[in-house]
């Protein structure tokens, strides 16, 4: 992780161009990130891992309307926030570290890898505090803005509701103004993670709603802030009627909320609710890309391990003594499944941490050019991250569950448990299919495909001239010469079908996902990471195993486009 941070990003070096980490004893150096990234994984590794099977096997339990999480759940969860992790990248102002984004986005990728269903609960702290930072009134920054900044008290992000899915403009949740200034909410949300938990003594809720007045569709949504307890330790009128039976994901309750009259106060301007829960929301896609990448970590780990202690058979090539079997890692069936995960885990890391930094420099940087680039990076990228490499988690994790045979789909050695988890990450926070109409429809045919077109010859030029950086040059080329003369001139012709561009999608998205591996790899290979066995055997796996799916979905829009 750290090679990738130091080596292949340079990450250090590049924020402490920013005033933000640097000089009047704010330094950010590489020594500091690697202390943090250190007791980070201790931390980690000691308190939160030791805790996955537990949250999974006995899970949380809803009594009388109040949830009891797993056995040390809530302990570790105050260790937690009493130790700081939750406000690393808050400011210094509102009770943070005003440390660099990217800290935390590696630390909630280790803290996705040891416990998912634990993690869920501090998983929308950060955008929580973006939003209420950034849009809530004064007074409510007062009571609320610290204690969410340092994880005292956790949040929820209240959207979803039984008959609207992801089309959040047919929420219903109704908002009437009160005598006193505040609001009264009623309607009821699903889906809510952490709606209802024993983890903290307070919970603030985020709610989408209407006011009476307010127009039909999106634009007709307010957002408001509900607490579970008010100032003077009265209950609010907010209540979890029911935890979801889910696949997986167990140590995390998925609650029905039922809002009845609830008092709240409106955070931003009305009609400006899907504005301010944005912040949220691109925060929560970041994170849900980085769950993806732990989570696959954690299913490599489990099956290399397993892979370098169990023998079976003799493999072709092998080693054994006579009489004896090889070692699972030795059969090449069983090393392509370990490699090709290697090959997404390592460049999604680099694609994550640069996102995250890109997030620093839009925040921190004094030249607006390089703000807009570093906009334009996060705007582009966060969805191909959260939809590609969710989809790996899951199909990577049941990959790596059958190095293990059959011992694999039994509970003992957990990596059933891994694609069980996976699984939820594909669908929340927007499905992966949103995700891909977003990158096609809403980012790229609108401005005529410009900002992808920069975006990609950017990542070209920050290419050296060595063997790999060469071909991933190439590649980026090619692509952006489809996207000029082929893509965009068909999609957007005034005869094309309206929903051309819907088909072609995901296919885009699996594209701009290679082209962005491809140059990451490129990016560890100058690194110095062409050279060590641990780079360069899963460098070649990635070109031999993954990239050929460039090829075939540039094919399947070629198709596509034919049959227009």
């Amino acid at each position: 992780m750290f090679f990738i941070l130091q080596q292949a990003l340079q990450a250090p070096t590049q924020l402490q161009t920013l005033p933000q980490y640097s000089g009047h004893g704010a330094e950010v150096d590489a020594d500091l990130m690697q202390q943090v990234l250190e007791e980070s994984g201790k931390f980690v590794a000691e308190v939160v891992a030791p805790l996955n099977r537990d949250g999974d096997e006995i899970g949380a339990h809803l009594r009388g309307g109040a949830v009891t999480m797993p056995p040390g759940f809530r302990d570790a969860y105050q260790a937690f926030w009493q130790a700081g992790w939750p406000s690393l990248a808050c400011a210094t102002e509102d009770g943070g570290q005003g440390l660099p984004a990217v800290l935390e986005a590696m630390l909630y990728e280790m803290l996705s890898a040891a416990n998912h269903g634990w993690t869920m609960a501090p998983g929308l702290l950060h955008g929580a505090y973006e939003c209420i930072k950034h849009h809530a009134s004064d007074e409510l920054k007062a009571t609320y803005l610290e204690k969410v900044a340092t994880g005292e008290w956790l949040a929820t992000m209240c959207l979803t509701e039984p008959h609207a899915g992801s089309d959040l403009g047919l929420c219903r949740t109704k908002a009437v103004p009160q005598a006193d200034g505040r609001y009264a909410l009623s309607g009821t949300k699903i889906f809510i993670s952490g709606g209802e938990h024993d983890l903290t003594d307070n919970i603030v809720h985020l709610v989408l709603a209407r006011l009476p007045d307010s127009p039909p569709g999106p634009k007709g949504l307010s957002l408001f802030l509900v607490p579970k307890f008010y100032e003077d330790s009265t209950r609010s009128a907010v209540f979890c009627e029911r935890i979801e039976e889910k696949m997986g994901l167990h140590g995390s309750p998925t609650c029905v909320m039922r809002f009845d009259e609830a008092p709240g106060w409106i955070v931003g301007e009305p009609g400006k609710g899907l504005n301010a829960m944005f912040v949220m929301m691109n925060a929560a896609r970041l994170h849900v890309g980085l769950q993806g990448i732990g989570l696959l970590e954690a299913a490599w780990q489990k099956a290399d391990t397993y892979a370098k202690e169990r023998r079976q058979m003799r493999a072709p090539g092998g080693n054994a003594k006579a009489g004896e079997a090889d070692l699972i890692e030795a059969h090449p069936a069983m090393r392509r499944i370990l490699d090709t995960q290697r090959a997404w885990i390592d460049a999604g890391r680099v694609v994550a941490y640069r996102t995250a930094v890109e997030l620093d420099i839009i925040k921190h940087h004094p030249d607006a050019q390089r703000r807009e680039t570093a906009g334009r990076w996060c705007a582009l990228v966060t969805p191909v991250l959260k939809a590609a490499w969710t989809d790996q988690a899951f199909h990577g994790a049941s990959a790596c569950l059958q190095v293990f045979g059959g011992h694999g789909y039994v509970r003992e050695w957990g990596i059933e448990q891994v694609v069980r988890d996976a699984r939820v990450a594909m669908i929340y926070e927007g499905t992966n299919e949103i995700q891909a109409i977003d990158l096609l429809l809403r980012k790229t045919l609108p401005d005529g495909g410009a900002a992808l077109r920069q975006l990609l010859a950017d990542l070209g030029t920050e290419l050296g001239n060595d063997e790999q950086a060469m071909r991933a040059k190439t590649e980026l080329t090619r692509f952006i010469a489809f996207l000029q003369a082929r893509l965009l001139p068909r999609a957007t012709a005034k005869n094309a079908p309206a929903d051309l561009p819907h088909w072609l999608a995901d296919d885009f998205l699996r594209a701009v996902a290679m082209l962005l591996m491809a140059w990451a790899w490129a990016r560890i290979g100058a690194a110095g990471g062409a050279v060590a066995p641990r780079w360069q055997t899963a460098q070649t796996s990635f070109w031999r195993w993954v990239w050929p799916e460039f090829d075939m979905r540039l094919s399947m829009m070629q198709d596509t486009l034919d049959r227009g």
